[in-house]
């Protein structure tokens, strides 16, 4: 089932990926986002994709500094537990200087 706005787990992993990189959040663009609920026999959760655009002259420092280590990283979401994330292309460098960054994860609800 597709949800037509950010869930609560969509939502906290959106702000615990832009606080780890230490950027401020008017520097990242979000330009698409989605997530699908995801259930395997005992646990409960959605896979998100999301798309972010990171403008500016140092968008390139910018988006390594998000995506440095993504795979390992560990994230404060309440609720939530990020089983699963990383990049689901290399990061694109866009005809403006900017770079797009698309990124997989999968979430699991700490009650499931």
């Amino acid at each position: 089932m597709m949800k037509p706005a950010l869930s609560p787990a969509a939502a906290g992993l959106l702000r615990a990926l832009i606080a780890r990189g230490g950027i401020d959040r008017d520097r990242i663009l979000l330009t698409d986002f989605r997530s699908t609920d995801w259930q395997s026999l005992i646990f409960l959760g959605e896979r998100h994709e999301m798309e972010l655009r990171v403008p500016g002259p140092d968008a390139i420092q910018l988006a390594e500094r998000l995506t440095q280590g993504l795979a390992d990283a560990e994230f404060s979401i309440p609720g939530q537990i990020v089983a699963d994330i990383g990049l689901e292309l290399p990061p694109i460098r866009n005809f403006d200087g900017s770079v797009s960054l698309y990124i997989e994860a999968l979430t699991i609800s700490e009650q499931g």
